[in-house]
C-alpha cells in the first residue's frame, strides 16, 4: 500500500529541496540517515559518502515506537541531529514518500531529490523544540512585512491582471478568515503592516505543530511570500494554485516576451515540486 501511494506521488514531490541547501546538510542526505554498524559495512559507507553511490539494497517500513521508521537494509533512517526518524501514525503516506525518495535512487545518490526526508527531518530535528519554534515564527513573520505579493504594479497590463487573478483572492482571504489588515503598496517603499496583524499571524502560527511549521517555512521560502504558504499550509489554495500565485512576475513577462526554454519551465516545475513537499507533510492518512 505504501509503495503504491508513493508511486503515485513521488513525481509530484521530486527535486525539492531548496537550492540552497548547505552542502553540509545535502552531503549528510546521503551518508548519515542510516544507522551503519562498525565492520567491513563502515568502509561501504565511507566509499558511498566519497562517490555518493547507493550502498544499501533494500527499503522497508517497520513499525517502531508508535510509529513508522523506513529503513535501509534493515537499519533505521536517521536525522542529521541523529534521532531515528519516525515518522507519527497519522502520516503514514509522509513515510511512504520517503521510502520511495530512497528506493528510487538507483545508482548515483541525488540529494535534492530527497525532500520528502529532508522536511520530516527538518521537523522532528529542529521545531520539537520550542525556542527553535519561536526563532522561525519570528523569521517568517519579518518576511511577511516585505511579503511579495503586497508590491503591486500598476503596468504592464498583463502583470496587473495576474496579480488580480491570483494575489488579491489570498489577500481578501486573509484578512476576512482572520480578521485583520493588510497593508498593500505600488511603490518600492515597504508597507507598514499593523502591530495587530503581526500579532495575529504570530498567534496562528504559535499553534502549528513542528510538522506545519516545517511545511510552512519551505513554502515561504520557496514562493517568496508568507500568505501564499500560509493559505497553502491551512488548505485554501492547492500546489497549483500557490505554485500560479507564486510565478505571477514571471508569467507575466513571458506572456509579454516568450518563454526562454529550460529556464522558465524548469524554474515553475521546480517551485510547483518544492511547494509540493511542504503540502505532503501536511497528509494525515
Amino acid at each position: 500500500m505504501f509503495r503504491h501511494a508513493a508511486r503515485s506521488l513521488a513525481p509530484l514531490i521530486r527535486h525539492s529541496v531548496p537550492r540552497n541547501l548547505p552542502v553540509r546538510c545535502a552531503i549528510c542526505l546521503s551518508r548519515t540517515y542510516a544507522t551503519i554498524p562498525d565492520g567491513p559495512a563502515v568502509t561501504a559507507t565511507n566509499r558511498a559518502e566519497a562517490t555518493l553511490k547507493r550502498f544499501w539494497k533494500t527499503v522497508d517500513i517497520e513499525k517502531q515506537d508508535g510509529g513508522y521508521v523506513v529503513t535501509l537494509d534493515k537499519r533505521p533512517l536517521k536525522t542529521p541531529s541523529g534521532k531515528r526518524l519516525i515518522v507519527p501514525p497519522e502520516k503514514r503516506l509522509v513515510a511512504a514518500l520517503i521510502a520511495s525518495e530512497w528506493e528510487n535512487q538507483k545508482t548515483l545518490l541525488k540529494p535534492h531529490a530527497l525532500p520528502m526526508t529532508s522536511l520530516a527531518s527538518r521537523a522532528l530535528d529542529a521545531f520539537e523544540d520550542e525556542a527553535t519554534h519561536a526563532e522561525v515564527r519570528a523569521q517568517l513573520i519579518k518576511y511577511f512585512e516585505t511579503d511579495t505579493i503586497c508590491y503591486h504594479a500598476d503596468s504592464p497590463e498583463v502583470l496587473v491582471k495576474l496579480q488580480e487573478t491570483h494575489w488579491k483572492p489570498i489577500l481578501d482571504w486573509a484578512r476576512s478568515t482572520f480578521n485583520v489588515d493588510v497593508a498593500v503598496t505600488d511603490s518600492f517603499l515597504v508597507p507598514s503592516q499593523p502591530p495587530q496583524t503581526l500579532k495575529k499571524f504570530e498567534e496562528v502560527l504559535s499553534k502549528f505543530s513542528p510538522w506545519e511549521l516545517a511545511a510552512m517555512e519551505r513554502a515561504t521560502y520557496t514562493s517568496k511570500s508568507f500568505l501564499i504558504a500560509l493559505a497553502l499550509v491551512m488548505r485554501h489554495l492547492d500546489v497549483d494554485q500557490a505554485a500560479q500565485a507564486a510565478h505571477v512576475e514571471v508569467n507575466s513577462q513571458i506572456e509579454r516576451w516568450g518563454e526562454v526554454e529550460d529556464s522558465h519551465d524548469v524554474d515553475y516545475h521546480d517551485i510547483r515540486r518544492q511547494l509540493g513537499s511542504a503540502s505532503c507533510l501536511l497528509a494525515d492518512y
